[in-house]
């Protein structure tokens, strides 16, 4: 009488008991026990192509490396100068204080000086006269404010209480002399400068490192205004703040510039 055949023996070399109910592995179709049936215990040679595409396609993100910024970019932003990742926030050299910064060129230096010994004479002054270019420039804004809120564009979903009125000044290769806008006063100058180059129809490369950059600078000064700053810490500035109602200036300006090197040309047309 012939023998049945029924059952399969373990592939396991050490085991290679007869199951009558054996186990096909689906990744490597190996014939196993009860006891190997995992891909772990009869050490399947299969990788998971599955799982390790899943984990290859996963989503990377890159941390900015400035201070407690808890931002994050899909694509590397790369500072070309100390090679550290940052986020669109702090990209440039001087707003993620990059160690590398170069000194600002000489007649750059001049004119920082020149308003450093404006605001030091001004601190020397009565309370009277060292408030006094400060409340003209400030009664001044707001007689500029009521005529701005008659044409100024901007979203007009922001409440009225969270509105900042400013008549921006646009580059000189623009047609347009200036525009008056309103932002969100919780908003970043990084971000004003985006939604401001958006209403304006302005070309903004500020994500490409090597192009020049559209930043907002002080009427006064023409220092480029920190990318990470609010609206509301500027109109709180103890020095030289800007005013609800005043005027900005949108340039454009190479990576090395910290600033503009004369306002004059801007206000004198206004």
């Amino acid at each position: 009488m012939a023998e049945l055949d029924i059952g399969k023996h373990c592939n396991i070399k050490s085991c290679n008991q007869t199951d009558f109910l054996p186990f096909v592995c689906n990744a490597c179709r190996g014939v196993f026990c009860l006891e190997h049936r995992s891909r772990d215990l009869h050490a399947c040679p299969v990788v998971d192509i599955k799982k390790d595409v899943q984990t290859s396609s996963a989503c990377t993100s890159y941390p900015c490396t400035f201070q407690d910024c808890k931002g994050k970019e899909l694509l590397p932003v790369t500072c070309p100068h100390c090679q550290k990742h940052f986020c669109l926030v702090h990209r440039h050299q001087d707003d993620h204080k990059c160690e590398k910064l170069e000194m600002p060129k000489p007649r750059m230096t001049a004119t920082q000086e020149l308003v450093q010994k404006i605001v030091e004479s001004k601190k020397g002054l009565p309370a009277s006269k060292s408030r006094k270019g400060a409340k003209n420039a400030s009664t001044a804004a707001k007689v500029a404010l009521m005529k701005l809120k008659l044409h100024a564009e901007g979203d007009k979903g922001l409440p009225q209480t969270e509105r900042t009125y400013f008549n921006v000044f646009l580059p000189k290769e623009v047609k347009d002399f200036s525009l008056p806008m309103f932002f969100c006063s919780k908003w970043s100058v990084g971000k004003v400068v985006d939604y401001a180059a958006s209403l304006a129809k302005l070309k903004n490369n500020n994500n490409i490192l090597t192009a020049k950059k559209l930043r907002l600078c002080h009427p006064q000064t023409g220092e480029a205004l920190r990318m990470d700053e609010t609206i509301l810490s500027l109109l709180a500035h103890p020095d030289l703040p800007l005013y609800n109602g005043g005027n900005v200036i949108l340039e454009y300006l190479d990576n090395d510039l910290s600033g503009l090197e004369d306002t004059s040309a801007y206000i004198q047309q206004s």
